[in-house]
Parts: structure tokens; sequence; C-alpha cells
């Protein structure tokens, strides 16, 4: 038997009353994908976050979190699949100190205390929040308020993460930890469905973009491909990260958009090599 995916979206339409925010949606995402879900603000983006999470039900269509129609799931049910990180995380955060807010999740869930403990020291420790464990939320700056919230994402150790904007508000360390954070839970078979306007942040931690417009499906193909072209890129409201606007000035082989491969190329280039 086929496994199912860890997310999938079954011509998912749905509207705020009488304004239509998604209109036949369709797409999944395998084990260990790396999905940024892309567009202009108001495109419908962290409508599919709200619906993943159980928030809302779609008016038409199906929003499948592995073999469950999330229909019939409450929130609190899905996210034993689902760690949701909104863009409003503070609104995520309401325990005394960050160490049981990040593990208050398993808790609920009924994970056996020495493996909360466990989940939650690793969670803390891979965004570099063990310093601040003790810490109320609330009296960390608004960056470590959002590394907090993502923390209880991961603690939950879902098959899904659904993150909107995890980098709003970070610098370019705090950014490179939440990279970590995600590739290696990418490398262990989590599923990611990342919303960003950070296109920097995107092409050095996903593989797989996802493009709405008004409501529908305009793009999806390899995240590379898609930054590296600005004409696909510009009628969508998005312009391409300055590594990858390098890269295609250059006209570099590949067209690579990371910054590491970037700077590999024009190494070579400057040697006179060829491309391998």
């Amino acid at each position: 038997m086929i496994p199912h995916p860890p997310l999938r979206l079954d011509g998912v339409s749905f509207a705020y009353g009488t304004v239509p925010a998604l209109a036949g949606l369709s797409f999944s995402i395998a084990p260990g994908e790396r999905a940024a879900l892309l567009g202009r603000n108001g495109a419908g983006k962290s409508t599919v976050v709200r619906l993943v999470a159980g928030l809302e039900r779609p008016d038409d269509g199906t929003v499948w979190v592995g073999d469950w129609d999330t229909r019939d799931c409450a929130p609190e049910r899905l996210a034993r699949r689902v760690g949701s990180v909104f863009q409003h995380a503070d609104q995520q955060l309401f325990a005394s100190t960050v160490r049981e807010d990040v593990r208050f999740g398993p808790r609920a869930l009924g994970v056996r205390e020495e493996e909360v403990k466990r989940r939650t020291d690793d969670a803390l420790d891979d965004l570099g929040l063990t310093p601040h464990a003790a810490h109320h939320p609330y009296d960390l700056p608004p960056a470590l308020r959002k590394l907090a919230a993502l923390a209880g994402a991961l603690a939950l150790e879902p098959a899904l993460l659904v993150l909107d904007e995890p980098t709003i508000g970070l610098d370019r360390a705090l950014c490179a930890r939440v990279s970590s954070a995600l590739l290696e839970r990418s490398a262990a078979g989590v599923a990611l469905l990342v919303i960003t306007h950070d296109l920097t942040f995107a092409a050095e931690t996903l593989q797989r973009g996802l493009v709405l417009d008004r409501g529908s499906l305009a793009c999806d193909g390899p995240l590379a491909g898609l930054l590296g072209d600005a004409t696909r890129l510009e009628p969508l409201g998005l312009v391409p990260p300055a590594v990858a606007a390098l890269s295609a000035a250059l006209d570099l082989p590949g067209r690579p958009v990371r910054a590491a491969d970037v700077a590999r190329e024009l190494a070579r280039v400057a040697r006179g090599r060829p491309a391998p």
C-alpha cells in the first residue's frame, strides 16, 4: 500500500464570507520535502495554514493530513501530526517560562515525561534557547519569542511543519539557526511547508516553490529554477533574492541561488576552470 503523504489538498476552495480566498487548490507534500508557499499579500497563503491546522474548514474540496480529513479533526488532534507556527507567534506563547511553553505540547499529547524532557531539551538546544529556558517568554526580545514558538512546534516532533513567516524580525545568525533546525528535521523525514517573503532564506533552506496568485496555484516547481527567473517571479509580485539575481546576471553555470554555490561558481570562473 502506498503511504499517504503528510499533506494533500484536493480541490480546496474557501471564502471569508463573500470574499474568496482559495479556489480549487490542489497540491501534496511528501515526507522530507521542503516546500516554500509564496505569493503577494492576500494570495491565500495564511488561509492554507489555518486550514491545515484545523482552525478553518474548506468550503469545497478536502485537506488531508496523512489519512485524516481535517473536517473530522479538532486542532488539538491535528497537533499529533502538524506543528504550526503562525505569523504573529506571540499569540502562541502563554506559559510562565520558555521551557514550560515548549514542553506543553508533548505533555498535552500524553508523551511520557522522560520523552517530553528529551524533546524539549532538543528543541531549545537546536534554536539556541537553552540559556533563556527559565525566562518568561515576554521578557525575551521579539526575535527570541519567535524562536520560542517554533521550538514548541519542533517539540511535537510532527510529520509536518507548517510555518508562516518564520524569519520575520530575525537577523542573519538567527535565520541560520532556524534553517539548520529545519534541515535537520527534513533529513529525518519531516515535511515542511513554509510561507515566506524572505526569498534569501527560502533559497538557502527550501527546495520546491508553490506560488499562489489570487487563491490559485500559479506555479509549482523546483525553487532554484523559479528564483533564478525574474520574468516568472515579477508578474507574481515576487523579486529574486540578490544572490539569485547576481547568478542570473553573470549567467553562472546552473544558475545557482544559494550563497555558497554562487561563491563556488564565482571562484571557479575567476580561476578559469570549466564547470564540472
